[in-house]
């Protein structure tokens, strides 16, 4: 969701100045608000977050899956040598 279609909340912060000059800048670059601007950067550091954290959990179930087949193969081979299940009897 685009932020600034979610509801709004007033607030007061403290940034240094070359940081609010920064911001300025960029949200005139983009004839945005300064709100709007520094409101989109933080979605995107969510949402870059998120994608980082699916990726961790993809790898750590992938690494899980691997060891798992790892572990099932010697298994897995000697139920194909002796027919396995279906196999006609």
């Amino acid at each position: 969701m685009t932020p600034g279609r979610q509801s709004s909340r007033k607030i007061t912060i403290s940034l240094p100045a070359e940081l609010l000059a920064y911001a300025d800048a960029q949200a005139r670059q983009r004839q945005t608000s300064r709100s709007q601007y520094i409101a989109q950067v933080l979605a995107d550091l969510r949402a870059a977050e998120a994608r980082r954290l699916a990726a961790e959990g993809y790898r750590f179930y992938a690494e899980e899956a691997e060891a798992f087949a790892a572990e099932s193969a010697p298994a897995t081979a000697e139920a194909l040598e002796h027919g396995g299940p279906g196999a006609q009897l």
